[in-house]
């Protein structure tokens, strides 16, 4: 079946314009939604994203969580394409940016399935990457995440190491309450506060003054953060060339300039790609347990569910060993580099323990609880323009995906969005980055956050360079933001 011509692009910056910054909004307003959304291809899109359905993984879960992660064949690795040995992502980038994805959107009002128009949708976070997620509205609109100081954060402990602040039911007492959904992202909130407050310290020790040291260390810790993503971040998710092309060629199809950015329901659900990278079980750290042992756990396991000390690495608790050993996530060169862990290559295959969440760890707390029955809904939800569209449109190869065609309303040629950018990294980067469509949504979106962001390094001080300490002079990576926040294994004497 032939896809049919696009209309043309004219008219699409006009309505950018309409776009409020507080509303999603379209990148390629122009062109419909990729399905009628009918009761028929609803039912479609539940069975391809169902437990035990196309998209599950079917992870030998009785193997238990030590083995599915540390023998490659019952989890693919994601390794560099070339050598097929080297890790090319490493476990953190997967959290990272759940992370990142957290500081600029969060839809609470859409209904799954049910065509909504995106500018009447808020968006709960600013499109920006501001840190909005640690800091909130600021000391003043959010004290109860600040220090009597109002210029140092609250983190506290219980466990081995730190943890965000916590209500006595639990409950992370910060600006967003997805960044306790897991072990490894709670960590990295602990982290960026720990960061800050140290920063804090640092001014204080050079005499600035109090009523500006909140400010200043707000600025120093996002302008590093903004570093990461551009320098670090995206470059190993789409590749270097593709942000080399949006960089020096300009962004194409996220233009809503001089109006404000806003987010692009595309990118909302492209983004996602993210979910294929989760594996089902992780490494916490290398001497959690009581014994000293390492602390391993499924991402989620439903003998978790209501656990002080849940056997999974599911948020929402504080012990001992729910610490974050970042030696697994990341690369911190010498002979900690043997503990690093690579994510899942990106594919169309979704880890199983996905197909069955936690409703705690559901924004709005409602099933479904598989996770990628919940973006293909998300994708009809929007009226996301097919994926084979929007590659056409950019110039790309467009592909045709005949494991769709049983279902018999063309979702082989007119594919959700979401499950297109997966396939196109599954079949032409082997799952080592995104593809091309799917890597331009992204690149340019990323890009132009950072670019139209007025207290942003890329506006206000565009030569600007890491002033932290660094491994490497004149850089910056998340490595060395966890050696500054002292989470790192040296700082932990591990």
């Amino acid at each position: 079946m032939a896809i049919g011509a696009a209309p043309p692009f004219a008219g699409s910056h006009a309505a950018y314009a309409a776009t409020p910054p507080d509303r999603f909004g379209r990148m390629f307003p122009d062109l419909g939604p990729f399905i009628p959304a009918d009761d028929r291809r609803r039912a479609a899109l539940m069975d391809i994203g169902r437990p035990g359905g196309i998209m599950d993984a079917r992870d030998p879960l009785a193997e238990g969580p030590v083995r599915l992660i540390t023998n490659p064949e019952l989890s693919p690795n994601n390794r560099d394409a070339q050598d097929g040995t080297t890790i090319h992502m490493t476990a953190g980038v997967t959290f990272f940016g759940q992370f990142l994805d957290h500081d600029m959107t969060f839809d609470t009002a859409s209904p799954l399935g049910i065509p909504t128009t995106p500018e009447s949708s808020p968006n709960s976070r600013t499109p920006s990457f501001d840190l909005d997620t640690v800091y909130g509205g600021g000391p003043v609109a959010s004290p109860s995440f600040y220090e009597p100081d109002r210029t140092k954060l609250r983190i506290e402990s219980g466990g081995l190491f730190e943890d965000v602040p916590r209500q006595s039911n639990g409950t992370a007492i910060i600006s967003d309450p997805r960044n306790d959904e897991n072990a490894i992202i709670s960590g990295f909130q602990s982290a960026f506060i720990l960061a800050h407050n140290r920063i804090v310290d640092q001014l204080r020790g050079q005499g600035v003054p109090a009523n500006q040291q909140f400010a200043q260390a707000r600025r120093i810790l996002t302008w590093h953060y903004h570093w990461i993503i551009l320098k670090e971040f995206l470059p190993t998710i789409v590749g270097q060339p593709m942000v080399n092309t949006v960089l020096s060629g300009g962004r194409r199809w996220f233009r809503p300039d001089p109006s404000p950015a806003f987010i692009p329901v595309e990118f909302q659900i492209a983004y996602r790609f993210g979910h294929s990278m989760i594996r089902p079980s992780y490494r916490l750290n290398l001497a959690g347990n009581p014994d000293g042992t390492a602390f391993f756990g499924f991402i989620f396991d439903p003998a978790g569910e209501g656990q002080a000390d849940p056997v999974d690495l599911r948020g929402g608790a504080r012990a001992r060993r729910r610490f974050v050993g970042w030696q697994t996530f990341f690369d911190f060169g010498g002979a900690q580099t043997t503990n690093v862990r690579p994510n899942k290559r990106i594919d169309t295959r979704i880890s199983t323990p996905l197909f069955n969440l936690p409703l705690g760890a559901i924004a709005s707390g409602d099933p479904p609880t598989s996770l990628a029955t919940r973006n293909l809904l998300r994708t009809m939800t929007w009226g996301v323009p097919a994926g084979q569209l929007i590659a056409q449109r950019m110039g790309y190869p467009v592909l045709h995906l005949q494991e769709l065609a049983g279902y018999g309303v063309a979702l082989e040629n007119h594919t959700p969005l979401w499950y297109y950018v997966l396939a196109e990294a599954e079949r032409m980067t082997n799952g080592v980055t995104l593809g091309p469509c799917g890597g331009r949504i992204i690149a340019e979106v990323f890009i132009g956050l950072l670019q139209l962001d007025p207290a942003g390094y890329l506006r206000v001080q565009p030569n600007w360079t890491p002033t932290l300490p660094a491994a490497t002079p004149g850089t910056f990576k998340m490595t060395d933001l966890l050696r500054w926040a002292r989470v790192d294994p040296a700082s932990r004497g591990q």
